[in-house]
């Protein structure tokens, strides 16, 4: 799937997956799963989407530069 922000393409077909977070079981209302990207560009994006009750019920892709990257991969 991929979203345009701006100027940059984040899709997660052509994205390479840096670290993804998990929290639940399938199927569970306040499950979520958060993962972090980086584009063949070498920018990074987080995607999060979870169940209806989790704090991520909306999909949501968000650009997130290389300091914010790594404070990410650090805090999770």
């Amino acid at each position: 799937m991929a979203r345009t922000v701006k100027t940059k393409v984040y899709d997660t077909a052509t994205a390479t997956i840096v670290k993804k977070v998990t929290s639940g079981y399938y199927g569970d209302p306040a499950g979520y799963e958060k993962t972090l990207y980086q584009t063949p560009e070498g920018d990074y994006f987080l995607y999060t989407f979870g169940g209806a009750a989790s704090e991520f019920a909306t999909e949501t892709k968000t650009g997130l530069t290389k300091t914010a990257a790594k404070k990410w991969l650090e805090e999770n």
